[in-house]
């Protein structure tokens, strides 16, 4: 699904499971649409990347000019990003804010992100939007982007994200949507996903207003 278009830019809901790049074993992923959304001689580009089980808005530069001005405002941290989670239990403040650096562990051939206060900074804003039995969904809006951020806050926080198996979220479908994005370039560029079909009923038994 296309949620924004434009000469520069498109936004599309990216579907949780899927890749953006094609993995080692072959599959879809979301590259294999460049060529229908190709608008010159090169491109298109990802002009940032969501984890495989991440639902939600990804955006992808038309032109390498717009490419070049979006990583610029990811870069620089102007760009606005705002998550939805499922996340165990209900925390106990309505809002708060995270500031825990994270490193990359890993052991074997697993890997995961983990505290560690000589790594980079990365700070996540959250707010709780409505709960249910044993579960909430909540807004994160981070100001860093370090690799799993939101997954590894929630965990830290003590509310992991339903579905994530690698902080202590259990099995299943992740439960976290990339719900909007803009970026403050002119003229703007925003868009909103819709709630997918793995997240909704969670997300109606929490009292959250969907589009």
């Amino acid at each position: 699904m296309i949620l924004f278009a434009d000469k520069r830019f498109l936004v599309v809901d990216k579907p949780a499971g899927l890749p953006v790049h094609p993995g080692r074993a072959g599959g879809p992923s979301v590259e294999d649409h460049f060529p229908a959304w190709r608008s010159g001689k090169t491109g298109p580009w990802l002009a940032h990347r969501l984890d495989q089980d991440t639902a939600g808005c990804l955006v992808i530069a038309l032109k390498k000019s717009a490419l070049l001005a979006a990583q610029a405002c990811f870069a620089e941290g102007q760009a606005e990003k705002t998550y939805w989670a499922v996340v165990r239990g209900v925390p106990r403040a309505a809002s708060g804010v995270i500031d825990l650096p994270l490193a990359k562990q890993t052991t074997g051939r697993a890997w995961k992100m983990v505290a560690d206060q000589a790594a980079s900074p990365a700070i996540t804003n959250w707010r709780v939007l409505g709960q249910g039995p044993n579960m909430s969904v909540v807004e994160f809006s981070p100001k860093t982007g370090r690799t799993h951020q939101i997954r590894a806050h929630a965990a830290a926080i003590g509310h992991p994200i339903l579905g994530d198996a690698i902080y202590g979220g259990g099995p299943g479908a992740l439960q976290l949507l990339a719900r909007a994005i803009r970026l403050p370039l002119t003229p703007p560029l925003a868009a909103i996903a819709p709630v997918p079909a793995h997240m909704a009923a969670n997300v109606k038994a929490c009292a959250v207003a969907t589009l």
